[in-house]
């Protein structure tokens, strides 16, 4: 009785004084933590060598055949030896369950200029990606925000960014995979070899059909800036048609198509709707040096236009590509209430934000199961069409602004081609193939939980994730979801995944999709334990 009492004024105290303990201690911790990380990476730079390649990837191959020698009763589930933390999943994967393989591959390998792609290996980061790319006259087609997800990871998983309403989601981008599949076999996968099943499977599969060791991403030209207009719309209305328009929902060709849309939406009335286009230097445009740890984060930034009215600016690209990475979007907030202001930016903006990775390392199961159930961080894809019906039910759901909207375009490839569904015929734009569905981004703290309302994280999430199947709309995988199986079967499409699951080996050797992203926790026992009664 007594250190349960103890260990609730404990959590009762962490609570209440949640920033102060950030400020000193999560921060600070943090800040050590990514320089570790940043001179491990250093090393890793200095000993880089491409051509260790093949003889790496041989060895994993060796790795995984000695593993089918064992007998069938020592032979656990193979997964990589990653660690948990190190990965942007909201999720703590039983690792301690399963074989773990080393994967040590963490380099640029080549460059095509002719073919406008470049070859990696999977650990390579947005971080180190930008770095190399930028310099040269290049970005990927899609760049994910934030600096430590690896494009292996996001390979496997998913992802898209404000050019996506023109590259499409981020696998749209990948023109080959290079995977050791269950039997320790090498298969090149591209859309037009004998390998194309599996090349339609590998997106969103989650590390569970083998295991990644390159893949060749398209490149775009670029030029050194963002030319940036912010567009305040008041109106639910104007501002979502005004999405569709630009974006090219209604029409193939729209009267502008510009390379980068965003919207964030800081009300039911009120939008900022940023469209941007490559750009050189232009001496009459303000330039800002958004990432700056001394600047205002970047939403706050865009709500000031809801004031000020229309504004451009000059954005250089990498600063633009990694503008959302210092608050985290808008998550840094719910932890530090004033870390926006000039003087805490001034003085400690150098440590934000709070390293991902940290965060993770420091999490206990407790800490897990009682954060889980206060607050919200997903990505859902859902049709633009629907983009009124999508904020009416987030706000309703989790009393939560800003929300994220960037517009993607979803390629209908046909049956039989991989775990997403299909666009339904009514959402196709006219003429072509593909359907315009968006990001809504729903990130932080619900404002029941911070009012201390009724608030039940399960029936929340839940109803979130029905909407989402009704609509035909896909749950980002990398968040906690609350579904059944069958739930989760009918919001994807496993027919190809379960053909190529056995055609390749993958069944007894790597764990279900289902069981690779479920949460390690009971979400539904939990959820109830903890429902704030108000």
């Amino acid at each position: 009785m007594v250190p349960e009492l103890f260990k609730n004024r404990i959590i009762q105290w962490l609570e209440d004084h949640r920033e102060f303990v950030v400020c000193a201690f999560c921060l600070p911790a943090s800040f050590l933590f990514s320089l570790f990380l940043r001179f491990r990476a250093f090393i890793r730079k200095l000993n880089s060598d491409p051509q260790r390649h093949d003889s790496a990837v041989s060895e994993i191959q060796s790795t995984i055949q000695k593993w089918n020698r064992l007998p069938s009763k020592n032979r656990r589930l193979l997964c990589t030896s990653r660690p948990n933390w190190l990965s942007l999943s909201t999720t703590f994967f039983q690792k301690h369950l399963h074989h773990k393989v080393s994967i040590p591959l963490y380099d640029i390998l080549e460059l095509d200029e002719k073919t406008m792609t470049v070859r990696v290996e999977p650990m390579v980061t947005i971080g180190d990606i930008t770095e190399y790319l930028i310099p040269k006259g290049y970005s990927l087609a899609v760049t994910i925000e934030l600096e430590d997800a690896t494009l292996g990871g996001l390979a496997l998983g998913t992802g898209m960014s404000t050019h996506s309403h023109k590259a499409g989601l981020y696998h749209e981008t990948i023109t080959s995979y290079e995977v050791v599949l269950g039997d320790g076999c090498l298969a090149t996968a591209t859309a037009e070899n004998e390998y194309s099943d599996l090349f339609k499977a590998l997106p969103w599969s989650h590390g569970s059909l083998g295991f990644l060791v390159a893949l060749t991403l398209k490149i775009v030209k670029i030029k050194p800036y963002i030319k940036i207009k912010y567009t305040p719309v008041e109106g639910q209305k104007n501002y979502c048609d005004m999405i569709r328009d630009i974006s090219g929902a209604n029409e193939s060709t729209p009267t502008y198509h510009p390379d980068y849309i965003e919207a964030t939406i800081f009300s039911a009335d009120k939008a900022v709707i940023m469209t941007g286009d490559y750009s050189d230097y232009d001496r009459k445009v303000t330039v800002n040096h958004c990432s700056r740890w001394y600047k205002p984060w970047f939403y706050k930034h865009v709500e000031s236009f809801l004031e000020k009215g229309e504004g451009v600016e000059l954005i250089p690209l990498r600063d633009y590509l990694l503008r959302h990475n210092r608050p985290i979007f808008w998550v840094v907030e719910d932890m530090i209430s004033f870390g926006n202001h000039p003087l805490f930016r001034l003085l400690f903006g150098w440590l934000l934000p709070p390293k991902p990775a940290f965060l993770k390392f420091t999490t206990t199961p407790g800490v897990r199961a009682y954060t889980f159930t206060k607050q919200v961080f997903q990505d859902i894809v859902l049709p633009l069409q629907e983009l009124e019906k999508q904020i009416a039910i987030a706000s309703k759901l989790f009393e939560k602004f800003p929300l994220l909207v960037y517009p993607c375009k979803i390629i209908d490839h046909g049956p039989l081609s991989g775990q997403l569904r299909r666009p339904h015929s009514k959402y196709l734009v006219p003429k072509t193939s593909y359907a315009m569905y968006n990001d809504l981004g729903v990130y932080g703290v619900p404002g029941k939980v911070k009012d201390k309302k009724p608030y039940n994280p399960v029936n929340a999430m839940r109803e979130m994730e029905k909407f989402t199947r009704d609509v035909g709309g896909y749950s980002f995988l990398y968040a906690d979801i609350f579904m059944t199986r069958k739930e989760f079967e009918a919001m994807f499409d496993l027919t190809l995944y379960e053909v190529v699951r056995r055609k390749y080996s993958a069944e007894g050797a790597f764990p279900h999709l289902y069981d690779k992203i479920k949460p390690e926790i009971d979400v539904f026992a939990i959820g109830e334990e903890n429902v704030i009664e108000g």
